[in-house]
């Protein structure tokens, strides 16, 4: 399946995975100073936050692609049903 992504929500998507590799470059230089164990966990989930944001928006968008795409055959619904339920378990 290739996403068709939107140029707004291509921008939205790019700019929260931006955000994460900042927030992961800056946990990685907090270890490296010896920063407090609290603190590395914020930007920590902070990233992940992100990066799941990132991907349900991807996936998300995928569903909205798949549900007015109205060639498809009943195998083809059912591959990208398939596809969609495996990239949502992934981000679970």
């Amino acid at each position: 399946m290739q996403l068709d992504i939107a140029a707004d929500e291509l921008k939205s998507v790019l700019n929260r995975l931006r955000r994460a590799q900042g927030q992961i470059a800056g946990v990685i230089r907090m270890i490296e100073e010896g920063r407090d164990c609290e603190e590395v966990m914020t930007q920590l989930s902070a990233a992940s936050r992100a990066l799941d944001r990132a991907g349900f928006s991807i996936i998300a968008t995928g569903l909205e692609q798949c549900l007015t795409d109205e060639g498809q055959t009943p195998a083809d619904r059912d591959r990208m049903r398939a596809r969609l339920e495996k990239m949502f378990l992934s981000l679970a």
